[in-house]
């Protein structure tokens, strides 16, 4: 139950939003985000547990372990198509409750004959502590601890119930290099955006956060007065350049070490304008109203993850959750599922879960994947010498969950 203290605003975040913006003028929204979000002190990542029935979202790996069960199908395939190296990093940012990795190790557990001895390890990119305590627990039991000095690259280390090691880290930089399956489910949709707005016939300018004056406790967007932005065609577009950044190094780490990274986010390609929300309570929040208090969040643009991945990687979708599922044969999956099970109530949220994750009008379109692959996943194989019969070069192997899209 909540109490009538957590209606009221935070005043600790907003008297520090007031005094930097009081020294320093308006700030930027992507500032407003990163200092509500992730604020060392105050911010709603640092401070909550967030997720689940009673916080403010809930993510699909906690509606449905099938939905971690096929990306853990996904990454084996694509370790298989890079020709099985003996060590697979798997690497998660933001990894929320640690769901989705247990659910991933399950699949490796289960698959262990044919990952044979090669060596896999856990990375974990997340700079919340209340989250990462709460993904120690769930993914090692007691079998974690602290680093001693605060400024060790890995925080937190342990290992699962089956001796696999798990590392902690704030920055995706820390991470050591080496082949790397990448993982970021609804990751990228909460780092801040710059916005900005054709506010004049002399073009873009930048929404920026201001102190209302007539209400010095509350906080209002105002635009700059100077043009900010060139070649756009919408009238209202957000930047995330802190996730151009996080792409680019996901792009070299794959070009230099190997690997792959699929992203799963609320997005689009390039075409939405004005997306920027708050969600408290499984409900729309003013993202300007007690900050701190709610989760902020903007839509994923693709079409800028892919200009900003380069030439170095192939880009793959993005494609709707529900097409990505059903290629990864979340059907079949489902029908073994409700063949094994009796219990009526179980059949009812299996079938339930089943519906969040691919009705159009739920999940199944306001969620897409889109993955970042070596181009030499995509090669056609070498045609043998000498064989007078074959007249087609063999292709590819199929890259899971994509299979119906022609890759970028």
């Amino acid at each position: 139950s909540s109490s009538p203290d957590d209606e009221k605003p935070r005043p600790s975040m907003l008297r520090h939003l007031t005094s930097k913006i009081k020294a320093t003028g308006p700030i930027p929204v992507a500032e407003y985000m990163r200092e509500v979000l992730t604020n060392p002190v105050t911010g709603y990542y640092v401070r909550n547990n967030m997720l689940g029935p009673e916080g403010d979202f809930i993510t699909s790996p906690e509606i449905s372990q099938i939905f971690g069960e096929l990306l853990g199908v996904w990454i084996v395939s694509e370790w298989m198509g890079a020709g099985g190296p003996r060590q697979l990093q798997l690497v998660e940012l933001g990894p929320g409750k640690g769901s989705l990795a247990c659910d991933v190790l399950r699949v490796f557990s289960q698959l262990r004959s044919m990952l044979g001895q090669v060596s896999v390890s856990l990375h974990l990119v997340e700079v919340s502590p209340a989250l990462s305590r709460l993904q120690a627990h769930n993914l090692t039991g007691t079998r974690s601890q602290e680093a001693d000095a605060e400024d060790e690259p890995v925080y937190r280390r342990g290992e699962t119930a089956a001796g696999l090691p798990v590392s902690w880290y704030r920055r995706l930089d820390d991470v050591p290099p080496g082949f790397s399956i990448f993982l970021a489910h609804e990751f990228f949709d909460a780092l801040p955006v710059h916005k900005f707005q054709v506010k004049t016939e002399k073009g873009w300018r930048e929404v920026m956060v201001d102190i209302d004056p007539e209400k010095p406790d509350q906080l209002r967007f105002v635009i700059t007065p100077s043009p900010s932005l060139a070649d756009e065609r919408r009238d209202h577009v957000e930047v995330c350049a802190e996730g151009g950044v996080i792409v680019q190094q996901l792009a070299r780490r794959i070009v230099e070490h190997g690997g792959a990274a699929l992203i799963a986010d609320y997005g689009h390609d390039g075409t939405k304008t004005d997306t920027f929300r708050g969600f408290k309570g499984h409900q729309l929040h003013d993202v300007l109203a007690s900050p701190g208090s709610a989760d902020l969040t903007a839509d994923v643009d693709f079409s800028y993850l892919r200009r900003m991945a380069g030439e170095g990687v192939a880009c793959l979708g993005p494609v709707t959750q529900r097409t990505f599922l059903k290629n990864m044969g979340i059907d079949t999956r489902m029908q073994v599922l409700l063949r094994n099970c009796s219990d009526p109530s179980s059949r009812k949220q299996l079938i339930s879960s089943y519906d969040m994750l691919t009705n159009p009008a739920k999940m199944g379109e306001r969620f897409h994947f889109f993955s970042l692959l070596h181009h030499s996943r995509l090669a056609k194989p070498k045609r043998t010498e000498g064989l007078k019969l074959e007249k087609k070069s063999p292709a590819p192997l199929p890259v899971g969950g994509f299979t119906e899209l022609s890759f970028s």
